[in-house]
């Protein structure tokens, strides 16, 4: 039996081509008005007693709660039966918290199918490369890609937009939860595949030749003879299944941004809720949505350190360059399982609010507001216990609350601008992970937090840049994780750009393949010999090794590089650094290159966190941009940003669990937790896990 759905796509096979058509021009975000932080929860009243929903509301604004988001997991309680939709249970809720005053976000319910979908049309479920298929019985298990399946998924969005988009709480949509292919290899999606694969490449001769389908004597003759992925070795091949993976999960966001637009009000926004997993191309995935959502779990007690929120907001926030959502985070604690129950320290749970709005979030929600009494996620504990009481956390939430409801304003819309960026490259990601250089992977992703975490650090401002949509002229420095994949025009405006005097900092096997994964067949590093001011012909693994005569004055432990090791044989380069080994010894581990009005400093192996703080500082040193926030180090944190009334608003934050200070360097202001009055070179005392905010007069 075909269900009726308006709209529905002229042909459902072709669903990710037809998409990926659709004008994706950014959304203008003008209309919609944040007046202050919001602070809230998920809620999913479905998991409780009915009785419940009067008291937790009540519980709700006695904390301060503002916004809750709901609904994104409930598809089988909208449609308990095919093509049968209630309401009215939701309706309930959405109405009494809108009498509360607080704000909802609605979620699309399409990542967790209900049972009566699957029983009918049980091919919609994941199937595996290796032949493996998945069951029934947990979220996120069906082919994104498949018609069926896309029929009843739009006709529940339209279903939810339509009917919500007219309630007056309701601020916004999240379109799905949590996107990710998780390993779909059905037939449609290995179809989808050959067909994105046949329209990029056009004949089966061109892609023998860009694959290098002559090695062992796989070339095509025809597209029959395109292999499904489980077995293949070709790395070109890998690296196109990666990015189709990730064009598959835009083109699915984006098609439910234009489904929900269609009924949403110029008040209302679309978000999704994005891991910071590499699998999802944020930037192509958010063009249609009006602002994104981050979902991030950091570690908590004495792992607390605020790097994770960090880079995390930073990579939010550059996508769209404007503020975001905090669409989940910890409350107590996370785990399916009780085998990592660590709740945060007091003052904690405080301290990752004001870690989020000094980055840019205009949100902070917990997942979620009540601890669960069943189920996968029982202890993935919310503000409240599971005996549903108020507690210790939750005092600690209505006290932020109060505190955000007082000076939120000031703090909203908080516009930062960094002078440092970081290139950040899916491509080099997926290709290093298909061919990495060290045991285990994610190997380009453990460059980058490296970076990251040595400028956060020492209280440095950083954007991250799509290698895909390259914009270097708001920056002064660019740092570079190893750029395994990058094609002649990246290389080529990297180089422009130390021409014309930017600094930059770049890591080793930059430059090695080009777009497809090739190597190229120059001498190394290709294009960029004469930025860089060096070659290379051989390239070796190295385990940790000491550089000679302790070059940038670190203790002794910290004076070693590891991973890998580029035999660079300098040109114009000069060397920053020797390897203290026999053999090694001759050949530079770091080297800096004066290439036109700018420097290229390049790293041929993995520096310790010392060496590379001591790299990074001194770039910012030569491009003009250190300041007095530099002589913070962590565990006491500098952000700062420019509010909506035109004042700078300094963030000075302690993890740690020992009372210290810092010194105010910056123009007389206002502290904003304690309303007292703060001059320049005034000490600020900073309490355990504590912060306070100053803004300039």
């Amino acid at each position: 039996m075909r269900i009726a759905c308006t709209k529905v796509f002229l042909a459902p096979l072709k669903l990710i081509f037809l998409v990926s058509m659709l004008t994706l021009s950014p959304h203008s975000f003008a209309q919609i008005k944040f007046n202050n932080i919001l602070y809230g929860v998920s809620y999913y009243h479905e998991y409780m007693p009915s009785e419940r929903l009067e008291k937790d509301v009540q519980m709700m604004q006695d904390a301060g709660v503002s916004v809750v988001r709901l609904a994104e997991s409930s598809w089988s309680g909208f449609e308990p039966q095919e093509g049968k939709f209630e309401f009215a249970w939701m309706d309930r809720i959405i109405n009494r918290l809108h009498k509360a005053g607080v704000k909802v976000i609605v979620g699309t319910p399409t990542y967790s199918i209900p049972p009566w979908l699957w029983k009918k049309h049980p091919d919609m479920l994941i199937e595996y490369a290796d032949g493996r298929k998945l069951g029934y019985g947990i979220r996120q298990n069906v082919d994104i890609t498949n018609p069926t399946f896309l029929v009843y998924a739009e006709r529940i969005v339209r279903k939810i937009a339509e009917h919500y988009a007219k309630h007056p709480a309701v601020i916004g949509f999240q379109v799905d939860n949590e996107t990710l292919t998780r390993g779909a290899a059905n037939p449609g999606f290995q179809k989808g595949f050959l067909d994105f694969v046949k329209g990029k490449f056009g004949t089966t001769q061109t892609l023998n030749k860009i694959w290098g389908l002559n090695y062992w004597g796989m070339a095509m003759d025809n597209w029959d003879e395109f292999p499904d992925r489980n077995s293949v070795t070709n790395t070109g091949y890998k690296l196109e299944w990666e990015r189709y993976k990730m064009k598959v999960i835009a083109d699915y966001l984006t098609w439910q941004t234009k489904i929900v637009d269609e009924y949403k009000r110029p008040d209302q926004f679309v978000t999704h809720c994005f891991m910071t997993t590499p699998e999802i191309d944020k930037w192509a995935t958010s063009r249609s949505m009006d602002i994104l959502g981050l979902n991030k779990y950091p570690p908590t007690q004495d792992k607390c350190s605020g790097a994770e929120y960090a880079m995390a907001g930073d990579y939010i926030r550059s996508v769209k360059n404007s503020n975001y959502l905090v669409t989940e985070t910890t409350g107590q604690t996370t785990g399916w399982d009780s085998k990592d129950q660590h709740p945060p320290y007091d003052g904690q749970l405080r301290l990752n609010v004001y870690s989020n709005i000094g980055s840019g979030a205009n949100m902070v929600e917990y997942w979620h507001w009540h601890s669960i009494h069943y189920g996968q996620e029982t202890y993935w504990k919310g503000i409240l216990s599971h005996d549903l009481e108020p507690n210790r956390v939750y005092e600690e939430m209505k006290k932020t609350a109060l505190e955000l409801k007082k000076f939120g304003p000031r703090l909203v819309n908080l516009k930062i601008k960094p002078q440092v960026a970081i290139l950040f490259s899916y491509d080099a990601n997926h290709a290093l992970n298909i061919m990495p250089y060290k045991e285990g992977s994610n190997a380009y992703r453990s460059q980058t937090d490296q970076l990251h975490r040595v400028l956060y650090n020492n209280s440095v401002a950083v954007d991250f840049i799509s290698a895909d949509h390259v914009n270097f002229k708001d920056y002064k420095l660019v740092i570079i994780p190893p750029l395994y994949v990058a094609s002649d025009s990246l290389l080529n405006a990297i180089a422009d750009f130390v021409k014309n005097g930017g600094q930059v900092v770049m890591m080793f096997k930059s430059g090695f393949t080009d777009q497809n994964s090739m190597v190229r067949p120059v001498v190394a590093p290709g294009p960029l010999r004469k930025a860089c001011g060096f070659y290379y012909q051989e390239f070796a693994n190295i385990d940790d090794l000491k550089l000679k005569d302790n070059p940038f004055a670190v203790a002794d432990k910290d004076n070693t590089v590891s991973d890998w090791a580029e035999l660079i044989i300098p040109e114009t380069a000069h060397a920053l650094a020797f390897y203290d080994h026999p053999f090694y010894g001759k050949y530079p581990a770091i080297t800096s290159n004066k290439f036109g009005k700018g420097t290229l400093v390049y790293e041929g192996c993995r520096p310790s966190d010392a060496l590379q703080e001591k790299i990074l500082v001194s770039a910012m040193e030569r491009a003009g941009i250190k300041t007095s926030d530099q002589d913070i180090h962590w565990p006491l944190i500098a952000k700062q940003g420019t509010n909506d009334y035109g004042k700078k608003v300094h963030f000075y934050y302690n993890y740690s669990p020992k009372t210290d200070s810092v010194t105010y360097n910056n123009p007389d202001g206002k502290e904003l937790t304690t309303e007292r009055k703060v001059k320049k070179g005034e000490k600020l005392s900073l309490e355990p896990w504590g912060v306070q905010i100053v803004e300039e007069n």
